[in-house]
Formats: structure tokens, sequence, C-alpha cells
């Protein structure tokens, strides 16, 4: 049997497909599109032209989809499978910066090289409609969509995105008006005080309207890479805190950053799930990312100013913005309040440099420097060997009315909740592991089912240890502490989510 003769064989029908426009699809009303076929669209992830060129991994992939976009035309569909390249990004700059060469230059270089070792594979791709990220004609709309997002604000009474100028008609008519919060709502609906437009001066017009621009932005914590130029991905900085490319080091600095504001989404998010034909075990992927949980908000008062009087002038008061010297906490388990034996604060809280004592201050401020510039992974590994500092502050627990110490440690985030936790070591496993490295108390207030052990049970019992709740289930006891510390003005019901903003101005371009 005479050898294959990949050369000529492979080159022959590949020439014969370029001549022939073999896998070209027309757009629906155009010449040689069959309407009569149903549509299929097969997109592959766009390779990075580096100057490597291909990698194993690149044809793996796309000999997967090549064989579904073959198989759907060979049954009669119209299929649409495009090729394009990725080419903005971090390496492209580097090199532009060490070699002097416009990164243009040395982009357009590599899409011709990696498109060549594509073509060699006879990957059946509609060519005519090839596109570079750093095409002007492609990211002219990447940026116009961005003014879009930058011009909307997401209405929850539309449950959708509307233009920024519906909303400057809607509050200069009266017909919406802004809380004590900051929340925007119909005036009809609203309690307690609120402001309407036009006793806002303009710049506080200006900066009320920008808080609920969908783009916008914020101050937050990244990876910054002096020696790079440039904020870095989680992804791109090593477990030792360099950079990936070129194992420089990594700061975690807090600088300004443009975000888009998908947090506003997560419910919509969460219920459209149920609206896409994926699998089962994909739409939990999807809902543990985005993280709903119910439970309170609860302030813990400074020792300071906890005194009987502060606890009555509460009573009452409408549950706003936190107080001064209130530290305000997130908890899914208010059923576990007297079970809180410390306070923690992440490094980043802006409470910390106010509450540290004098003793302490050294020694926490080394602290929070070494721990803000760990990654993320980092910080919230479960494996590591837990850390923090005692900032020598106290605060009070709210039903116990007991002092209890604040601690700063890197395994609370700040961008979670509040920034601070409530920590009940008896049912929390990395509270635990903290609590018995620095000799905390650890007090039950779950009991378990018979046979199983009270200490890091983290599931529903019953109270014990809880004063007047004792005997209850957890469910009642969430629903009824949560009412009962509400009617005080020491908590309200919340619901939290998990997904955050996304910071997007991550390379300079």
């Amino acid at each position: 049997m005479p050898a294959y003769d990949f050369g000529g064989i492979e080159s022959k029908w590949q020439q014969y497909w370029r001549d022939n426009q073999t896998f070209r699809q027309p757009n629906p009303g155009d010449e040689g599109f069959q309407p009569d076929k149903p549509k299929f669209y097969v997109l592959d992830m766009f390779p990075y032209p580096s100057g490597a060129g291909l990698h194993v991994g690149h044809p793996e992939g796309y000999t997967a989809t090549d064989i579904v976009a073959r198989y759907k035309r060979m049954k009669g569909y119209n299929v649409l499978h495009p090729m394009g390249y990725d080419s903005f990004g971090l390496p492209a700059e580097q090199y532009a910066v060490e070699h002097g060469v416009h990164p243009r230059v040395t982009t357009a270089k590599n899409i011709e090289n990696i498109e060549r070792q594509i073509k060699m594979f006879g990957f059946s791709y509609d060519w005519n409609r090839r596109l570079a990220t750093t095409d002007v004609s492609y990211y002219r709309w990447t940026q116009w969509i961005f003014l879009q997002l930058y011009n909307s604000w997401y209405d929850p009474a539309a449950n959708a995105a509307r233009p920024v100028s519906e909303l400057v008609e809607k509050l200069a008519g009266s017909q919406w008006a802004v809380d004590a919060e900051g929340c925007i709502a119909p005036a009809d609906g609203m309690r307690g005080n609120i402001r309407k437009w036009d006793s806002l001066s303009p710049k506080e017009q200006s900066a009320l309207i920008d808080s609920h621009r969908l783009a916008y932005i914020d101050e937050v914590p990244v990876n910054w890479c002096p020696k790079l130029g440039t904020v870095l991905a989680n992804e791109e900085v090593t477990n030792e805190g360099k950079s990936d490319r070129g194992n420089h080091p990594v700061y975690r600095r807090a600088l300004k950053q443009w975000m888009l504001r998908i947090t506003t989404y997560a419910q919509r998010l969460l219920d459209d799930i149920e609206k896409v034909n994926w699998p089962e075990p994909i739409k939990l992927m999807q809902r543990n990312w985005i993280g709903k949980s119910s439970g309170a908000e609860v302030d813990f008062p400074l020792q300071e100013i906890a005194s009987e009087d502060w606890f009555a002038q509460r009573r009452g008061k409408p549950f706003g913005e936190p107080l001064e010297g209130v530290i305000r906490v997130y908890t899914t388990r208010p059923d576990t309040l007297f079970g809180a034996t410390y306070m923690v604060l992440a490094p980043e809280h802006p409470l910390v440099g106010r509450i540290v004592t004098p003793q302490q201050r050294q020694a926490v401020e080394a602290y929070v420097n070494q721990a803000v510039n760990k990654s993320e992974m980092e910080r919230t590994a479960e494996s590591k060997d837990k850390s923090g500092m005692f900032t020598g502050a106290y605060a009070v627990n709210p039903v116990t009315r007991k002092p209890i110490p604040i601690w700063v440690a890197d395994y609370v985030m700040m961008g979670y909740g509040t920034g601070a936790i409530m920590a009940v070591p008896a049912h929390d496993t990395r509270d635990m592991e903290f609590a018995l490295k620095f000799n905390l108390p650890v007090i039950q207030v779950v009991e378990p089912p018979r046979g199983q052990d009270w200490k890091g049970y983290v599931d529903d019992g019953i109270a014990v240890n809880s004063g007047q709740y004792d005997g209850m289930t957890t469910a009642d006891f969430k629903k009824k502490i949560t009412e009962d510390l509400a009617a005080v003005g020491l908590a309200r019901s919340a619901t939290n989510y998990k997904l955050r903003d996304w910071l997007f101005s991550r390379q300079r371009y």
C-alpha cells in the first residue's frame, strides 16, 4: 500500500477549498444563503498571536470543533465557523518595550505566522470573517458598548438597564428620590429621610448619577507590578508574589479602576439560569459563582461608646448607614451571635488604623503591610496556616453585651460582605482554626444531632447557651433574633452575593 502523500494531497484540497470558497457562509439575505436550512454557530476560543506560534493545545481543541462543524454541514445546516485573534495583551506590549518595535508591527507579524500554521491543518473556517481584536473596525464596537454601559443605569422597577437621561428626568421631576444611604427609588414608596434632586448641589448630583452608572470608576485593591507598569490578574501572579511574566515583584495597591456594575444583575442572573439549556452541574457552578445567601447585618459598637444610653438611643432608629464607632458585619448565621467571642477585620478595612491602640500600632501596621501584598488565592486557601494580629481594641457583642477583642486577619476579604466578621469558632472551621492558634474562647451555641461533636459543627441544630432562645431550631432562631435586633435598631435582614463587580481596565492600551 503506497504511503499517504501528506504534502501533495493536503495542499491540493486546501487550495481547492480556498479557490471555491467551500466553507464561506453567507449572511441571511446575501447571495448563496439557503433560508430553508437551519443555522448552527461553531465558535473557537481565539488564539493569542505570540511569537511562539501555536502550541499543541490549540489544534487539539480546534480539531474537535471542526469535526462538529463538518458534521453539521453534512447534516444540512448553514454553519458559521469563524476564526480570529485575541491580539491585545501584556506580552505584546512588553516585547515592544524591550525591543523598541511598535506592538502593531510585531502583532501583525505574529498573526501572519499563526494563521499560516492554522491553515496547514485544513480546518473548515470561513476566512472571510477573520478578525483581530486589534483591528480598529473591531474595537470601535467595544468602545461603543462601553459608552452604552456608561450612559445606562439598572432600573430595579424595569429589571433592566435604562438610559441615565431617564433617571435624571425622574429625579428632576420628583418621581424619584434619594434615601439616607444614597439609594434611588420611587418617591411615593419611600419612608424616612429622603432628599429631592433640587436640594443637591451640582457636585452631589453628578456623584449620585455616577454611583448608579453601569460603568464607573472605583478605587480597589489590585495586583500592581511597577516593573511591568500595569495591573495583573490573579492568574498572572505566582504563589511567590511575582509576575508570571518576568518574575518581577507584585504588590497589592488600591488604584482607581474602571468597573462594571454586574452585581446589580445578581438576582436576574440567578433567575435566568433556569432558562438556559445547560447540564445541571454547570448550572450549579454558576449558582455557586453568584453565591446568593440570606442572613442579617448586625452592628457591634466599639467598647468606648457602648453604654446603656447608646443602646437605648438605637431603639426605634432606622438601620441606615453604619454609625461612627460601629463595626457592621454580615452573617448568614445570626442564630450563633451568642457564640461570637471575637471579631476580625480585613487588613484593608478603614477602621483598622483608627481603632488600633498605640501599643499595638507598630505590629498591626507591619502585619497589614505584609497581608495586603498577598494574592487573594493565598489569603483564602483552606490549607494555609492562619495568621492575624490583635488590634488592642474591643467591640461589644450586642446580645451578650460583653466586650470581645478585635483582630485583623488576612482570611477576611474586603470584597465580600462588609470586610468584617463576627467570629464563632465553635461553628465555623476557619474561626475555629484561628481561635485554637491564638487561644481565643470557644463557646458552643448549636446542639448537633446525637452522636456528632459540636466543635466545628456548621449545620443546623438546636440553640444552647443562647439565653431566652435556648431550645429553638436554627431556622426559627435566625428569624426571631433578626426581628428582635431590628426592633432595637441593631440589625436588619439582608441578602448577599459572592458575585463582585468586574474590574476590566487591566491593561493600558
